[in-house]
């Protein structure tokens, strides 16, 4: 033997030894990495949100379908006929397994926000292998910006706030039916990936109107990746566009009725015409780039004044920029492809909430959730284009991830615990009429009645005086001690609207001031307003107990006991009743 040829002998075994080490080690065993990389990164998420986890409903929270009487008797059935049944049916799950605890409502958001992070993975590793198949290292790349949409606090208000799950819920069908498109294009989308995909489609509409931009998605991808013309593309895939023009149809049909007669949003808002909301969005896309950039000043509920005219509020210089963006994203596109595509997803995503369909609240953070994924593209060209040592990249990601991580910690907690919320909105737009009248109405269910009149005051200051505010202005002036002025609210809100409600706390009022006769005219007028309103009878029943008069207490009270079984008060009115009763024979 030569030699080279005893060298190399001697050389094998070495090799050998070698490659057995580096399979045995856990770098080595392909499959340990990833898993510790999710463990880690399910663990940072649930230890972020954590704060959240323990907080109370909030907000819009309150008038979810679920927290109204006889939810869980409507039965899946019920559910499936009401406006986004899969959304409901979710929490229809909630409420029948763990009843109006929060925390399983909060756990099951971030669960649904792992998931979309997870889907992302795949999306922007697909993605990254498209565009550029020369990348070294796509899966890193691709685990780093869906880290960074886990722990992103501008993702705050999805996750720690119940109200919106429709966009973590709506977005998971998204998701996996883009990853299940872009994995099943090549060689023509076949019948069972487009029966997959429709049926994922079908979920996210079902679950949220805005995701009905999906085919839109899936179209612009298809033709920024075909080298054919447009037609051919779409014949190439006519399997699962046909069928998604015509759900398209019915999809549009339907959101235009619900955008043609909602009050909250749509065509028929009489103060918000559309083009005044497209003028006011070329403001606020500003915004929401400046969120994924610089997540500093978060908000709750933003004080975003409305433009009028292209001039006002310098709208048409948001208009501008954009343009440029864009012009300048197509100017670079062959150098930084996947920004290019990145920015043309995040328009298209964020159209259906920021264009011209009129939304009563001009801006909110949640509207980012869903058309974040474009602007992660955008990260992911720079880092494939990264040229530093790989001890640095990571580095800088990990600061990166821990900066975020801290940030999103903090911001779940101020979504933990409704004070802080609203002192923390009202402090960030002290012109906000609904930011005052929510930290009022904080203070007065707390029992700090003298402190909530002051947000009273600023509440309608900045705003107008409504019948609600009226309302609870005139509770917290009756809480705080002052009954005369809580009757001038109270009347003055019968004056918008005379319903059983305000008369009914008129009469309270008068009978808490020993004025009984005065108290029982107006809670028999209540009654005559609305027979069915349960507390006119706790409050008529209360009258008839300081007159002794027991039986027909005891009537109104069964009474308000039958129009609502949950009347708390009602049921234990009576039981004093009955002690009384007794005493007094």
């Amino acid at each position: 033997m030569s030699g080279r040829s005893m060298k190399t002998a001697r050389r094998k075994p070495d090799s050998a030894l070698k490659a057995a080490a580096a399979a045995s080690s856990p770098a080595g065993r392909g499959w340990i990495t990833p898993a510790l990389a999710a463990a880690c990164a399910i663990g940072l998420v649930f230890l972020i949100y954590a704060p959240a986890l323990n907080g109370p409903f909030l907000f819009d929270d309150e008038y979810l379908p679920f927290q109204a009487p006889g939810f869980l008797d409507m039965g899946i059935n019920g559910i499936a006929r009401l406006q986004r049944p899969l959304l409901n049916l979710s929490f229809f799950a909630n409420a029948l397994l763990f009843g109006m605890e929060p925390y399983s409502y909060h756990a099951f958001n971030i669960v649904l926000h792992l998931f979309n992070g997870a889907l992302l993975y795949l999306i922007l590793g697909k993605l990254i292998r498209m565009t550029k198949p020369e990348t070294p290292r796509p899966e890193t790349i691709a685990a780093f910006a869906a880290l960074i949409f886990l722990v992103h606090p501008a993702n705050t208000e999805s996750v720690a706030y119940v109200a919106g799950r429709s966009e973590c819920f709506s977005l998971v069908f998204f998701l996996a039916a883009f990853a299940l498109f872009l994995h099943k294009r090549e060689g023509g989308v076949s019948w069972l990936a487009a029966v997959g995909i429709l049926a994922l489609f079908a979920g996210a509409f079902l679950s949220k109107e805005h995701t009905a931009v999906l085919p839109a998605l899936l179209l612009v991808t298809d033709l920024f990746y075909n080298q054919g013309s447009p037609a051919a593309t779409v014949r190439r895939h006519w399997r699962l566009y046909a069928p998604l023009a015509l759900l398209g149809v019915a999809g549009g049909a339907l959101v235009w009725r619900v955008l043609s007669t909602a009050d909250t949003a749509g065509f028929a808002m009489k103060d918000l015409p559309w083009h005044h909301y497209f003028f006011t969005q070329w403001r606020a896309l500003w915004v929401y780039l400046k969120l994924f950039v610089f997540p500093a000043g978060l908000n709750a509920d933003y004080d975003f004044p409305i433009s009028r005219g292209p001039l006002d509020h310098g709208a048409l210089f948001g208009l501008i920029g954009i343009v440029a963006l864009l012009g300048a994203a197509f100017h670079y596109r062959k150098r930084f492809p996947l920004a290019f595509f990145g920015l043309l997803v995040f328009f298209l995503l964020i159209a259906p909430t920021s264009s011209v369909a009129p939304i009563k609240d001009p801006i909110a953070e949640r509207r980012l959730y869903m058309p974040f994924a474009g602007l992660l593209l955008a990260v992911c060209d720079v880092l494939r284009q990264w040229s530093f040592p790989r001890l640095r990249q990571l580095t800088v990601m990990g600061f990166a991830v821990a900066a975020l991580s801290a940030a999103t910690c903090s911001r779940s907690a101020v979504w933990s615990d409704p004070q802080l919320l609203w002192e923390d909105t009202v402090r960030k737009s002290p012109g906000n009429s609904r930011a005052h009248f929510q930290l009022a109405m904080v203070y007065y269910t707390a029992g700090r009645c003298a402190q909530s009149l002051n947000e009273f005051e600023q509440a309608a200051s900045t705003g107008k005086n409504d019948h609600t505010l009226l309302v609870d202005w005139g509770l917290a002036l009756d809480c705080a001690g002052q009954p005369d002025a809580a009757l001038v609210k109270f009347r003055d809100a019968a004056g918008l609207d005379n319903t059983a409600h305000v008369r009914s706390l008129i009469g309270m009022v008068l009978a808490k001031q020993n004025r009984l006769d005065m108290a029982l005219d107006e809670l028999n007028l209540a009654a005559r307003i609305d027979a069915n309103y349960d507390m006119t009878y706790v409050y008529r029943g209360n009258i008839y107990r300081m007159r002794r008069e027991w039986d027909r207490a005891e009537a109104d009270y069964r009474e308000a006991l039958r129009l609502n079984k949950q009347n708390q008060v009602a049921e234990q009115s009576l039981a004093e009743l009955g002690k009384e009763k007794g005493g007094g024979r």
